[in-house]
């Protein structure tokens, strides 16, 4: 009688165990990058505002182009658990071998792209006529980076998929630190100015790609694993990563459409919603720790052909989601007497972004399960459902959030198709994780 009930709280205990070690970690890591863009603008901002202007629409199109190449961690991080599970690591690192050498690919098509049109693309992000030159500048030089911010994507799914999210959260640190340091001594030391800002980003960004290509080249030759491009593997790595490429963009394209229509309801919404999304940001680094940890877990238990122990892993994970996603919430009503104020003293822009906070909080339990269960399914290596599940959100979306202006609501409505966007996520993620089908073991999907 008693058996089953301490065998549940074992298996939970284990599970919790593994989501900590790997959650904390990945949490770290993912809030350090954003640091790197907070670090730069501190220390330009001192050289003027055209100069950050300039910086602000630099890194816009940067980030965009590093965060669609971001399915080179997700994949990556699926196919090499799943290959960890079954006990072939000489597998799993030259499948993480395929992903590093897709980025760096990628990351030359991107540069060969974005150098000769860098001042059509600063134009198009509306520059002005004295922020365009610096856009251009910063744009053109830390572009140079780009393949060393794709490669530090495929190996961190890389260490993920092996396990291992305290590396990344080191290197993550220590690449911070360096850029920072690295920005004061080129910008004000060498008197650069917004062109040493990129070449300290540059280098900061390709001594982390170093670091990590040594942690992976270790671990190939320790396990026999070949380092040398296969046209086959790499194929393979690009295939597995097309739906979530197609599930990225679409995301993008819906946080688009919410900053146009916020830009549409006037200058107080516009700068509510910055402020609103801004925190909306930082709580998904949360949540996105424990989908992170879920990649890594899922496809480990499927790779070993552990279907129940990838079911376990799942439910426990989904109660991880709403309880921390609950204390996410209560934390944004607690705090939004304090944190409003750190942005704006326009009473304008609090008023409309009180009850959008309000929504935002009673959302987080919601945003806790997508999270979870998108990672589930990355895990699973079941990209195409969740393409075919974004885009089928955005088209929900789309309409819903081109009608606020119309029927009036303002940016409370909009935020409240924001909560309507991830509920319908939440559906469809849900059923697909409740009819069982991305439950596909074995050392390949």
């Amino acid at each position: 009688m008693t058996q089953a009930p301490v065998r549940t709280r074992t298996v939970r205990r284990r599970h919790d165990r593994e989501i900590v070690a790997l959650a904390v970690p990945a949490f770290g890591a993912l809030v350090a990058e954003p640091l790197f863009v907070m670090a730069d603008s501190a220390i330009v901002g001192h050289l003027g505002t055209a100069q950050l202007a300039g910086l602000g629409i630099a890194s816009a199109l940067l980030t965009t182009a590093v965060s669609v190449f971001v399915f080179l961690a997700y994949a990556t991080t699926a196919a090499v658990s799943r290959r960890v599970g079954a006990g072939d690591l000489q597998a799993a690192i030259r499948q993480g071998m395929d992903g590093i050498w897709l980025a760096l690919l990628l990351g030359a098509a991107v540069i060969a792209v974005v150098l000769p049109t860098a001042p059509s693309l600063v134009e198009l992000f509306g520059a002005s006529d004295t922020a365009a030159p610096y856009a251009t500048t910063y744009l053109r030089i830390s572009a140079l980076g780009i393949p060393a911010m794709l490669v530090v994507l495929a190996s961190t799914g890389v260490l993920r998929g092996l396990q291992n999210t305290r590396t990344p959260l080191y290197v993550a640190v220590a690449g911070f630190i360096a850029n920072a340091v690295l920005n004061v001594v080129l910008v004000y030391g060498a008197g650069l100015g917004i062109a040493g800002s990129a070449w300290g980003t540059v280098i900061a960004q390709c001594g982390m790609a170093a670091v990590y290509l040594w942690v992976v080249v270790h671990g190939a030759r320790r396990h026999g694993a070949s380092l040398r491009p296969d046209l086959a593997g790499i194929r393979a790595s690009a295939q597995a990563g097309m739906p979530l490429l197609v599930r990225t963009l679409s995301l993008r394209a819906i946080l688009m459409i919410a900053t146009a229509v916020a830009a549409r309801l006037g200058d107080a919404d516009i700068a509510a919603h910055q402020i609103v999304l801004s925190l909306w940001s930082l709580l998904a680094f949360a949540l996105d720790a424990i989908a992170i940890a879920g990649q890594a877990i899922i496809g480990r238990y499927l790779g070993a052909d552990d279907a129940q122990g990838a079911r376990d892993a799942c439910r426990r994970m989904v109660e991880w989601g709403i309880a921390v996603g609950v204390v996410l919430g209560l934390l944004v009503v607690l705090s939004r007497p304090v944190f409003l104020p750190l942005f704006t003293g326009d009473s304008t822009v609090k008023d409309a972004a009180l009850p959008a906070l309000v929504i935002v909080a009673l959302a987080q339990p919601i945003c806790g399960v997508v999270y979870v269960l998108d990672g589930v399914l990355m895990g699973a290596g079941d990209g195409p459902y969740l393409a075919w599940a974004m885009l089928l959100t955005l088209a929900v979306f789309t309409p819903a959030a081109l009608l606020v202006p119309t029927l009036g609501g303002g940016l409370t409505a909009l935020w409240a198709a924001m909560t309507l966007m991830m509920a319908m996520r939440l559906v469809t993620l849900w059923l697909r994780t409740r009819s069982g089908r991305w439950i596909v073991t074995g050392a390949t999907r």
